[in-house]
């Protein structure tokens, strides 16, 4: 009786332990948040299957997580061509994320060691080359990160603001199509948000301008800015609510002053037509964010007796725009120096930017408390 007594004690002890090792050695348990959950910058929206669309410029979002992976489920609404995505981890720039259209998309990020982990997944293409949809992301002890009550800068522009051709690491200038070279993560405006600890969205178009565009008269930045995608023919307007940014920079002008392809017919550039439009269009922004500091960019690009006259055409602007709103913060203008740029086209490289940011971060360190 008690050698059974015996036995049975140490069967149950045994049971204890194996049981303390099983919980002991257990991992924690992977998770899924819906893209739903996720707290983005720029320009976004839920599509009806509860996708988020990523639409702008470096339109971007972040989220936490533990262990070496994390897994995230993409797409393009469109069953053609693809797209960009762009990642950094833990403060480090990864690199550009292909997207191809007519499949769902895994993609697997991986962290050089185990622990906790920040990640920001950046659009790396502008609007007019179509949405990313984001469907969920799953990893273990994964957290959307929340909205800091950081200032905020909205960087309105053109390529150039885009960070178009400028990267050409991949694929090389001249080949593929044209937002094989877009990097949005290493624009000039993303670069000064990143020295300055501040959040940012891009509202930016390649070949746009403010009274005319790189080859055709329109549409133009004025005329599509308030459409949730700058496409004139989409019907979404976009919630100026969504975000308060303490600084709109506003860099238009290159596309005005272009000659175009050389082959379709392009008249003169017309000074009053360009002042007249330019005033019209930042009382448009003025209305949607009355107590936002707004600053005026030259463009590096223009040279010689043009930059003279877009220096001119700004000043008269600035001069305007105070005095018909006295009650708003008066325009801030920043000449950029003139640049001879190494990028795809003509445009800027990422080297570039990274010089443009340079010369811009005293500027808008005053602009932003």
């Amino acid at each position: 009786m008690m050698r059974s007594l015996l036995l049975y004690s140490l069967l149950l002890f045994s049971l204890c332990i194996s049981g303390c090792v099983a919980v002991n050695r257990s991992n924690p348990a992977t998770e899924t948040i819906a893209a739903s959950a996720l707290q983005p910058y720029g320009r976004t929206l839920l599509n009806s299957a509860g996708q988020l669309e990523l639409i702008s410029s470096a339109a971007h979002f972040g989220f936490s997580f533990e262990g070496t992976e994390c897994r995230i489920d993409a797409r393009l609404p469109s069953s053609q061509g693809h797209n960009y995505l762009q990642f950094e981890m833990d403060g480090s720039y990864g690199h550009r994320i292909k997207v191809f259209g007519g499949k769902d998309t895994t993609i697997i990020l991986r962290a050089a060691k185990t622990g906790k982990h920040t990640v920001w997944i950046y659009k790396a293409t502008e609007a007019h080359t179509g949405p990313i949809a984001i469907a969920k992301i799953t990893a273990t002890n994964i957290q959307p990160l929340q909205k800091k009550a950081a200032p905020l800068i909205e960087f309105i522009g053109n390529s150039i603001t885009c960070g178009a051709a400028a990267d050409a690491s991949e694929v090389a200038c001249g080949t593929g199509v044209y937002h094989d070279q877009h990097n949005a993560y290493y624009a000039y405006g993303p670069r000064v948000a990143r020295a300055l600890g501040i959040q940012f969205i891009m509202s930016s178009v390649s070949g746009i301008g403010i009274y005319r565009n790189w080859n055709s008269d329109g549409p133009t930045m004025p005329q599509v800015y308030e459409s949730t995608s700058f496409q004139p023919d989409d019907k979404g307007r976009w919630d100026f609510t969504k975000y308060a940014p303490q600084v709109v920079s506003i860099a238009l002008g290159t596309n005005d002053f272009s000659n175009g392809d050389g082959v379709k017919k392009r008249l003169p550039f017309d000074s009053a037509a360009f002042v007249r439009n330019y005033i019209q269009f930042v009382q448009l922004v003025q209305s949607k964010y009355p107590a936002a500091q707004i600053a005026l960019l030259s463009s590096p690009m223009i040279k010689g007796s043009a930059r003279q006259t877009l220096h001119n055409c700004l000043a008269a602007v600035k001069q305007q725009v105070d005095a018909a709103n006295p009650q708003a913060k008066k325009l801030a203008v920043h000449l950029f120096k003139p640049m001879n740029a190494r990028g795809c086209t003509g445009h800027p490289s990422v080297e570039d930017h990274a010089i443009l940011a340079e010369e811009l971060l005293p500027f808008f360190k005053i602009l932003i408390k």
